[in-house]
Parts: structure tokens; C-alpha cells; sequence
């Protein structure tokens, strides 16, 4: 159960970082299950000239994953930020490779909430590929100042506020694996300098609709 102090955090800033909430046995197995998942369809050729490697559904895939969504630990997040009766939108793997640009979306007038909540396997620091995010920024202005690192741009000139994009002012969420980082897509957020092969995987929840819309 979320104390109110991190629900608070995470409204305000659009983001949420929980230490150590799984062992690390259980960040093990999970990497594990994930690289036998990849190994799978690597079979396949299914991941030829991506940019990275990424496999949806995932954690349907595997016993340990499997019961992710469904563990106490998880679900009550669920619970806490979008209601009791909020629902699993998917699951996704994802195996990075180089940087990922800056992007957040706009959130729709009366769209449910999501909140995804990620799982990285490996120590990163903002030096080796951490996320980082722009705190606040999923609660857009008008006119929106950000707009700029909304939408993905992989130019090798693009400067932002004329700086390089890495260089923009973020905060840098350095995680271990047993972490779990909760967050919502809209806040502007990227990853800078990290190495191939990175594990990256997420589950999506989505707050139950209100309306037939």
C-alpha cells in the first residue's frame, strides 16, 4: 500500500520510485524468463532491423512473470493510484539499444488514467542508460513549453532549447534490479547513454472508463 506522502509524489511529479520491492532472486528470475522469452523469437527472426528489441504481450509468457500483475505488491498500486476496480491494459519486454529520445504524450480530456510500472534489470546510473524524466511535466500548460521533447526526434542535430537533448534538465531515477518505477507516459521522459541489450519491461494499467466513450 502506498503511503499517502508517494501518492502525493506521484501527482505532483508524474513519477514514483519504489526501492527493493522485489529480492533479488526475484530480479534474477524475472531476467531469466525474459531472456528465454527473446530467445524464443529470436528463433524467428522476428526483431530484424529494429531499433530495439521488443516483445508484447510479455509477461503472460512465463510462470514467475505471469503472477507479476497479480502480486500484492503490484496490484495494491493499481488500487492506491487509479481505484479498485482498475483494470491491465499489457504487458510489454523490451530489450534497448542505445538512446532513447525524449517523449511524453498529452493527456485526453476524459481518457482513463494509465500508470505504467517498470522493471529494469540491470544497475543504471544517468551515465549507463537510467530513465530520466522532466518531474511535472505531465501536467501540460497552455501554451505547452515542452512541446518540443514530446514527440520522438532521433536527428543527430537536434538541440532542444539549443542543448544537446541529454543535456536538457531532468532528473536521472539510477535504479537496481528489485526496483520498480511507477510513472505515467505522459511525463516527458528518455534515457541517454546506456549500453545494448538493456532490460526494460512494463506492465500498463488503466483506470476502469466511466463512460461508453
Amino acid at each position: 500500500m502506498l503511503t499517502s506522502g508517494q501518492i502525493a509524489h506521484f501527482e505532483t511529479f508524474g513519477f514514483l520510485v519504489l526501492k527493493q520491492l522485489f529480492t533479488q532472486e526475484e530480479a534474477i528470475i524475472m531476467k531469466d524468463e525474459a531472456e528465454d522469452i527473446f530467445d524464443g523469437f529470436r528463433a524467428d527472426n522476428v526483431f530484424e532491423g529494429h531499433h530495439w528489441e521488443a516483445v508484447q504481450p510479455f509477461f503472460e509468457r512465463r510462470p514467475f512473470l505471469s503472477m507479476v500483475p497479480d502480486d500484492d505488491r503490484i496490484y495494491n498500486i493499481g488500487v492506491d493510484l487509479l481505484g479498485p476496480d482498475f483494470l491491465l491494459e499489457g504487458t510489454e519486454g523490451n530489450l534497448q539499444r542505445g538512446d532513447t529520445p525524449w517523449h511524453g504524450g498529452i493527456p485526453e480530456v476524459g481518457s482513463p488514467r494509465h500508470i505504467k510500472i517498470g522493471f529494469y534489470l540491470e544497475p543504471l546510473t544517468r551515465e549507463t542508460g537510467c530513465l530520466r524524466v522532466v518531474p511535472g511535466s505531465h501536467n501540460v500548460d497552455s501554451p505547452d513549453l515542452l512541446a518540443i521533447l514530446r514527440d520522438r526526434n532521433y536527428e543527430p542535430d537536434f538541440r532542444p532549447f539549443g542543448m544537446a537533448p541529454a543535456d536538457v534538465p531532468s532528473f536521472a531515477i539510477e535504479s537496481r534490479p528489485g526496483d520498480v518505477v511507477v510513472f505515467t507516459e505522459d511525463v516527458c521522459h528518455a534515457s541517454f547513454g546506456g549500453i545494448d541489450h538493456r532490460h526494460q519491461h512494463a506492465l500498463v494499467f488503466m483506470a476502469n472508463p466511466e463512460t461508453d466513450a
